[in-house]
């Protein structure tokens, strides 16, 4: 399992200790290692790509949400269209409560926010701050989405079942199988190295989706939108995924 070179792909989902971050490489292996919120830069110094789930490219104001958001729900269809939810505005990730977010929110873009978004508008801020602080950062890292890496892989098809159930998790690990053997391997290390409170069984999952898709190289990535609109600090506001390999990794 220990890679001796780093991996230079990365897949990376938030967890309750911050985020749980997959490595993949075919000549590398795999790795496995959950970092705080605030250090994504350090650890993926050396990537040529990263896929993260976390919106990237943020609305300053206006009523419109992002057309990726759009998209990947009418993509995804019912129910896992709802795994895509209305990303917040930049203003509002600096507010010190969500009654303070919601207001700023409804002050900028002229909707609310949800209070899924505020449970992770520490982990976008983050992101966002490390974007506009390090240039190097932009063209590596990529805002992904599993669901819509799972449909994607999966012929353009979403799950069927919720990928926190047993038949949810089975189904996304048989896909992966297919493209990534050592699945099993990855996901019983993960389980048995971090608890439960510090990483849930689909985080591991949905970062694993997100590294193999990575992995696959640039000439599989597509983006929803297709033309992708930027936003006021030139990052865009897209999400992208792989097109169905032709190999295994």
């Amino acid at each position: 399992m220990t890679a001796v070179h780093t991996p230079r792909y990365f897949g990376i989902d938030g967890c309750p200790d911050g985020w749980f971050c997959v490595g993949v490489d075919a000549e590398a292996g795999w790795t496995i290692t959950v970092i705080a919120a605030d250090a994504i830069a350090k650890h993926v110094v050396s990537a040529r790509a990263v896929f993260i789930d976390i919106p990237i490219g943020l609305v300053d104001s206006g009523p419109t949400e992002r057309t990726c958001d759009l998209e990947a729900r009418r993509m995804l269809g019912r129910p896992r269209g709802s795994s895509v939810f209305p990303v917040p505005a930049r203003a509002s990730l600096s507010a010190r409560d969500y009654r303070e977010a919601l207001s700023l929110n409804r002050r900028q873009t002229a909707r609310g926010i949800s209070k899924q978004a505020w449970m992770i508008a520490p982990k976008i801020k983050a992101v966002d701050d490390a974007l506009q602080n390090d240039a190097s950062l932009r063209g590596v890292l990529h805002e992904s989405h599993p669901e819509i890496c799972f449909w994607a892989l999966n012929g353009a098809r979403a799950m069927r079942h919720n990928k926190k159930t047993v038949a949810g998790r089975q189904e996304r690990m048989a896909l992966l199988k297919q493209l990534f053997p050592p699945t099993d391997a990855l996901f019983d290390e993960a389980v048995k190295r971090y608890r439960r409170r510090q990483v849930a069984m689909d985080d591991i999952v949905d970062a694993m989706v997100l590294a193999v898709s990575a992995s696959l190289g640039d000439s599989h990535y597509r983006t929803i939108p297709n033309s992708p609109p930027r936003d006021a600090t030139g990052l865009a506001m897209q999400m992208v995924f792989s097109a169905p390999p032709l190999r295994k990794i």
